[in-house]
């Protein structure tokens, strides 16, 4: 049977590591509240009014491209072209193009970052396995103008980072809906988790800690995963009424 991405790939290991997902999705929720075109998500009001729930149906998404044969993942790929084709006829104009490469772009770095984080830094071959693969999604959905390397896109990178991002009211009203959903102290903890992964102008708008206390406890927390007490970490870090969902993102 022929995969999107092949059993053994990098990318697999990456998003069938519920422990790194979250870290992709702590550092993207950073990114994305400052992101210029963040206001199309108050346009749906999807994210606003549940962002744990939303972070869980992206994952879904994403989980079913990784994994899913090949014919599948196109299928969901088409998929979620179609819905945003159909935000953008209720609202009447497009989504920018450069949004969109925001976006894969945010997936392909914290994929790295997040790994690199808790595991081991990617080889070069991994890395440009993981850009191929969100290059692939992106091409899929017909966004234009895509780099054609590795070594491209961390330029383009570069340059969307210092031109797409900007502290905004939505910027805030997000982050108040994180703090709303977690509670004081585990929101802490996820500033703490934004400040470990992303790159310095994101950290530089959201004033996160520039030497967060969390560095300090990630080896511990690779002592407990090797002691197989992975699951006590998560229900201590974690609301207790999504423990189940994370747990099922383990594939």
């Amino acid at each position: 049977m022929t995969y999107f991405v092949q059993p053994g790939s990098i990318v697999r290991q990456i998003w069938g590591d519920a422990d790194v997902i979250l870290l992709v999705f702590a550092g993207s929720s950073a990114e994305f509240a400052l992101n210029r075109a963040v206001d199309w998500l108050f346009f749906t009001g999807k994210l606003p009014a549940d962002p744990i729930a939303r972070l869980f149906s992206t994952v879904r998404y994403a989980q079913e491209i990784v994994f899913a044969p090949d014919d599948r993942a196109r299928q969901a790929i088409a998929r979620m072209a179609t819905i945003h084709a159909g935000v953008e006829q209720k609202r009447g104009y497009q989504i920018p193009d450069w949004a969109y490469r925001d976006v894969l772009y945010m997936l392909i770095d914290y994929s790295e970052r997040a790994f690199q984080t808790l595991h081991r830094p990617l080889t070069l071959s991994e890395k440009d396995e993981l850009f191929s693969t969100f290059r692939a999604v992106g091409a899929g959905m017909g966004v234009p103008d895509l780099p054609g390397s590795y070594a491209d896109w961390q330029t383009d990178r570069q340059t969307h980072l210092n031109r797409d991002l900007a502290r905004s009211e939505f910027t805030d009203r997000l982050f108040q809906r994180y703090r709303d959903q977690l509670g004081n102290w585990r929101y802490d903890l996820l500033r703490q988790a934004q400040a470990l992964l992303v790159p310095q102008q994101v950290g530089q708008l959201l004033n996160l800690p520039p030497k967060p206390l969390l560095s300090h406890t990630i080896g511990l927390y690779k002592l407990l995963n090797v002691l197989r007490l992975r699951s006590v970490v998560q229900r201590a870090l974690l609301p207790t009424e999504y423990l189940a969902q994370i747990r099922a993102l383990d594939r």
